[in-house]
């Protein structure tokens, strides 16, 4: 996995969401001693994140701009949304890209059909449906269907 470089000078990177996936990464980022904000709305959630966790967390709404504020969005180099949410993970990638100008956004999508909203922003997605049809084709020695 290619983990962000982040801005000239560092950046931090914002996960938000920490169930399995954004604690993996939060943990897996921090271990790789980049800056990590990770915001859920859950302070219980956190408890899955390692004991070497070195980086901040933060209990709120991120679809609240005073939240990310509290992030410290402008000095964001990277936002990751991972929410099991789809609307709440689009609204999040949206202000992250178009309101704080945050080049690098990904954010996790369940309904492929929602994939043309991300594309219209620049905004990269990771869809759990999609990548698991690759490679159960991969297995099976199907095409990929991506032409």
């Amino acid at each position: 996995m290619k983990l962000p470089e982040g801005k000239k000078g560092g950046g931090n990177i914002i996960i938000v969401g920490c169930g399995r996936l954004g604690a993996n990464l939060a943990n897996t980022l921090s271990d790789d001693e980049k800056s990590v904000v990770i915001i859920d709305q859950n302070k219980d959630s956190f408890r899955k994140l390692s004991s070497s966790f070195g980086g901040k967390t933060l209990v709120g709404d991120a679809t609240e701009i005073s939240v990310l504020t509290d992030a410290e969005i402008e000095k964001a180099s990277t936002v990751i949304s991972v929410t099991d949410r789809d609307n709440t993970n689009i609204l999040i990638a949206q202000l992250a890209k178009e309101l704080f100008n945050i080049e690098e956004v990904v954010a996790r999508l369940y309904d492929p059909e929602c994939g043309c909203v991300y594309d219209e922003f620049g905004i990269d997605t990771i869809c759990p449906a999609v990548l698991s049809r690759k490679e159960i084709d991969k297995l099976l020695g199907l095409p990929s269907g991506d032409e």
